[in-house]
């Protein structure tokens, strides 16, 4: 039969195991280095890129444009107050929308954005 042995000196022998001892702590940091720089060139950076788009083309938006909300609501900008738009989803029928909620722009001033690409 196998005898346990507790946890504490498992540990012990682990840290007494040998070899990691004359070894530079460089190439690790290194590594960890390069590790930060490919997340923040692959993930962290075109992030903020799109949301400083975002918030241009929010500060851009007026009285006329045709938007598209994050529910997928498609509506008419009819008034534009601080912190949120007045939107007109139908005939009649008005929302009030947050700025943030607005995901892009269909049509600017009777532009629609697909021909002017």
């Amino acid at each position: 039969m196998t005898k346990m042995v507790p946890l504490t000196d498992t540990l012990s022998m682990l840290a007494q195991a040998p070899g990691a001892q004359g070894q530079s702590m460089m190439p690790s940091l290194i590594f960890f280095g390069l590790m930060f720089a490919a997340m923040y060139f692959l993930m962290i950076a075109p992030q903020r890129k799109k949301q400083k788009e975002h918030a241009k083309m929010l500060a851009a938006l007026s009285s006329g444009d045709e938007v598209v909300t994050t529910g997928g609501i498609f509506g008419t900008i009819t008034n534009v107050k601080d912190d949120r738009f007045v939107i007109r989803i139908a005939d009649n029928t008005k929302i009030e929308v947050g700025k943030g909620f607005i995901t892009s722009v269909v049509r600017k001033d009777g532009v629609t954005l697909a021909d002017k690409k």
